[in-house]
């Protein structure tokens, strides 16, 4: 179906662009916040790919298939969006002392030497 394929793809770009914000990510609280966020964006991808499995064949295999990606992806959502959740109070917390402390956002800038 046409509005899963669209989801997935919307998925992992989301993921990648998650994935590449944690590399740059310097204290180990954003990374951490990042690869929550780029684990949801994953656990979406698989979740409706399984989805997307059920509609595409009809055998017993591919519906067994689909709903163990179904099962794997929203646990995977689920868990990744409590640790989201968790490491948001620090992060909102390290960007409101950094505002008072520098005067001026956070940029990537700031740290080359």
């Amino acid at each position: 179906m046409p509005v899963f394929v669209v989801i997935i793809v919307f998925s992992v770009i989301f993921y990648l662009y998650y994935k590449v914000k944690s590399f740059q990510a310097k204290t180990p609280i954003e990374k951490k916040w990042w690869n929550a966020k780029s684990s949801i964006a994953l656990g979406l991808f698989v979740a409706v790919f399984g989805f997307n499995r059920l509609f595409i064949t009809q055998t017993t295999v591919s519906i067994i298939i689909g709903i163990l990606f179904i099962i794997v992806g929203t646990i995977s959502i689920w868990t990744n969006f409590k640790a989201y959740k968790y490491y948001s109070p620090y992060v909102e917390q390290k960007k409101r002392i950094w505002k008072k402390v520098c005067k001026k956002p956070i940029d990537s800038t700031m740290y080359k030497n």
